[in-house]
């Protein structure tokens, strides 16, 4: 018997994967706050959640690498959705 390279044979490429995955994230994020839970506390959850499992995949040192390059990331606008004016 064989299986798909991935459990949905629809995404082609690692791209497709990554946005697939992004959309279920923010489901959950979604679902946690229609249910009560703070946004904020959804977040921090999803960051811990996050990094606790690329350091279990990576390692500490190469998700400290990626993490030390997050505040450049971040003050580019890479993670800003809203329009800037």
């Amino acid at each position: 018997m064989t299986f798909p390279a991935t459990p949905f044979p629809e995404l082609a490429s690692a791209e497709d994967e990554r946005r697939a995955a992004l959309a279920f994230v923010t489901e959950a994020f979604a679902e946690a706050i229609l249910s009560g839970v703070e946004s904020e506390s959804f977040a921090h959850a999803a960051l811990f959640a996050a990094l606790q499992e690329l350091v279990e995949t990576y390692g500490e040192e190469a998700v400290a690498d990626f993490a030390g390059r997050l505040p450049e990331r971040i003050n580019a606008g890479e993670f800003t959705v809203a329009v800037k004016h």
